[in-house]
């Protein structure tokens, strides 16, 4: 076999180099060419179109997009060496017996084998994202299944948006509702029929609460009065169930349509009623579905007939009216011998109930008052604002009244309530739920975070779990650690179709535990299986 000398060998390797210098130059002179001929090109690509650019900055951008294009060329000219070594490899393994799941090697899983470290990071990337955003993802949760939360009654009769609810808290139990047709009902809860009806308001009724003891109920109006009246009402005989084993299927919804805008206007004296409810309007109608509710029209008159034919109370037992605006709100206090009431006035009166005298006036606020409560135990009040604030007023010694100012909303408080424990909740129109401990004011203990305004709240006393009434129509619930449990059904047949106004529970009663109202003129009673909710959180 001839060998080759150093010689030969160290000619032709300078030959070989000649050759590639001589291709570079060439290649070299090839792409000054190219970029001659491109740059005559864009020359006359600029000044055959009309372009209000300057002509350096077209130029520019020529420029990039010809070097964005040559990138793209050279990774296209790179994907299709990949593809033949693809080809190649899977004839290779064909030949020699073996298979490939998929029928071919991707890209991706060359690289994977490839870098097994660059995988790795990447896994440990994935989980540490997936571990940030947990709470955030948690939030998107399919809504609960209705097995766990569905309607179970309707109550459909007045004229209006319905404001607030309650429920009795003594026997016969039955569903209280104000209204903004300025009248306030009371419902049977098992067959969704009005008993007896209370027009005794010249404006808006705004809140209604029952006294712990006695059959009297306590109504806020927008005439700048708040009324206490007595009330005797019959329960109506329910026929037996044949088989309770039977799941109770939601009843077909009858919702109303919506409000005519040629409401009548009402007296001078309620123009602050009107004004609330105007302003109620205008936010609630930025959500309102294009929904044809002529079907329903006429079982939306039956009720209002048969609602309208009850008997009606029109003279209050005690009449309350020290304030200079509307009554927005009003509660008894532990007892059920003073009230306190909550006004558009800045100020919140405490009154004796037997003498209707006024005790203390509670200022402090610097706008208008949004709600009250009182402790279901103790002589405490709390009071919402607008001021972005609410305030904890403690009468439990006589000689000292203390007051607690809560900051950390940023809006509109629309309501705060205390659980049974030392805890406030409050809601707020800048789209959260705070709750409070009462011994440490200064920050929240958990906040929930939700995409609409909260209206009035409710905490169930047992369970201690929250119901949020929304402005775009939803009505959520959650623990007091701020862990979502459920979001109530709502579709076009059933739910709300207006702003929800307000959430009381009822854990007396097993089938129906919890009421929502809203400006859709209905007032709707759910059943919330708690420990199946529970088990699922």
């Amino acid at each position: 076999m001839p060998v080759e000398s150093g010689s030969s060998a160290a000619a032709r390797h300078t030959k070989q180099k000649r050759k590639s210098h001589s291709l570079s130059i060439r290649r070299s002179n090839s792409t000054e060419q190219d970029q001659r001929t491109g740059t005559g090109m864009q020359r006359d690509m600029l000044d055959g179109q009309d372009s209000k650019l300057p002509l350096s900055m077209r130029s520019t951008l020529l420029d990039l997009f010809g070097q964005i294009e040559r990138e793209f060329e050279s990774l296209y000219i790179e994907n299709l060496e990949l593809r033949r070594e693809i080809d190649t490899l899977n004839e290779r393994l064909v030949s020699e017996g073996q298979t490939i799941e998929g029928g071919e090697l991707s890209k991706g899983a060359l690289k994977a084998k490839a870098s097994h470290s660059t995988s790795q990071l990447s896994q440990k990337l994935k989980t540490t994202y997936k571990a940030s955003t947990s709470k955030i993802v948690s939030s998107f949760k399919a809504t609960t299944s209705r097995a766990v939360c569905q309607i179970l009654k309707e109550y459909v009769g007045h004229r209006d948006g319905i404001w607030d609810l309650a429920i009795t808290r003594n026997s016969p139990v039955v569903l209280g509702t104000a209204s903004a047709d300025h009248s306030a009902a009371l419902w049977s809860i098992e067959t969704g029929k009005c008993l007896l009806r209370y027009a005794g308001h010249a404006g808006s009724v705004n809140s209604i609460k029952f006294h712990p003891t006695e059959q009297m109920a306590l109504t806020a109006s927008g005439d700048q009065t708040a009324h206490i009246w007595r009330y005797m009402v019959q329960l109506p005989v329910i026929p037996p169930v044949a088989d309770i084993s039977v799941s109770v299927a939601p009843p077909s919804p009858t919702p109303p349509p919506p409000p005519s805008s040629a409401h009548q206007p009402p007296s001078s004296s309620s123009i602050p009623a009107a004004l609330l409810a105007g302003e109620t309007l205008r936010r609630c109608a930025q959500c309102d579905d294009e929904l044809d509710f002529s079907d329903k029209e006429e079982a939306e008159g039956d009720a209002e007939a048969q609602c309208s034919e009850v008997p009606t109370i029109r003279v209050a037992t005690t009449t309350l009216k020290s304030h200079q605006g509307v009554v927005i709100a009003a509660d008894w206090l532990v007892g059920g011998k003073q009230v306190v009431t909550a006004s558009w006035d800045r100020a919140a009166n405490l009154y004796e109930v037997e003498t209707s005298e006024l005790v203390h006036t509670l200022t402090g606020h610097d706008q208008e008052l949004t709600h009250c409560c009182t402790h279901p135990s103790q002589r405490l009040v709390v009071t919402s604002s607008r001021d972005t604030t609410f305030r904890l007023w403690d009468f439990r010694d006589p000689s000292i009244h203390s007051v607690n100012v809560f900051q950390g909303h940023t809006d509109t408080v629309t309501s705060a309530v205390f659980t049974v424990g030392d805890n406030v909740v409050s809601g707020s129109d800048d789209r959260t739920v705070k709750v409070w401990d009462l011994k440490n004011m200064r920050s929240p203990i958990a906040t929930i975070r939700t995409d609409s305004a909260v209206n009035r709240i409710s905490v169930s006393a047992n369970q201690r779990i929250i119901a949020l009434p929304h402005d775009n129509r939803q009505v959520r619930l959650f623990d007091m650690t701020g862990v979502r449990l459920a979001r109530l059904p709502r579709s076009n047949r059933q739910g709300h179709r207006r702003m929800v106004c307000c959430s009381v529970w009822n854990e007396e009663n097993a089938s129906c535990n919890l009421f929502t109202c809203g400006f859709d003129r209905q007032a709707i009673g759910w059943n919330i299986n708690i420990p199946v909710l529970l088990q699922e959180k």
